[in-house]
């Protein structure tokens, strides 16, 4: 199984992007640093609706890509975690590695933790932030 972690996901990413500069833009990149958004919501749905929200929600922001589940040692009892990877920045150039863990609350609701990450260079576009920003805001219409 490749790694699974945010770094390994984005050097690879702005590796790929680079093409015959590969690694050099993989070895750039490793030492960028991280531009994070994270944003927790309580949505009023079962969990498996919830669960179908988020999904959707996930595909419209990454342009039709399917989230994949990962473990990530946060998903509690009943609870999922999602991750896609999406384009942010100018152009949505710039890969946001995106993770939404799903837990239900029992009467309340469903929670989702929202958490979306993307290397900054010297120009600072907010990527990330400004992608879970996007997301909740699909997700509470």
């Amino acid at each position: 199984m490749p790694d699974e972690s945010e770094d390994a996901l984005l050097v690879e990413a702005l590796g790929a992007l680079a093409g015959s500069g590969r690694s050099g833009a993989a070895f750039t990149a490793k030492r960028l640093k991280k531009n994070v958004g994270e944003a927790s919501l309580l949505l009023p749905l079962g969990f498996d609706d919830a669960l179908e929200r988020v999904r959707g929600a996930m595909a419209e922001v990454s342009a039709g890509a399917e989230p994949w589940r990962v473990e990530t040692g946060a998903d509690g009892p009943g609870g999922t975690a999602l991750r896609v990877m999406a384009g942010g920045g100018f152009g949505g150039l710039n890969p946001v590695v995106v993770t939404a863990v799903v837990n239900s609350d029992g009467e309340q609701g469903t929670g989702v933790r929202l958490r979306a990450a993307a290397k900054e260079g010297l120009i600072k576009q907010r990527a990330g932030e400004k992608t879970v920003d996007r997301l909740a805001g699909l997700l509470e219409r």
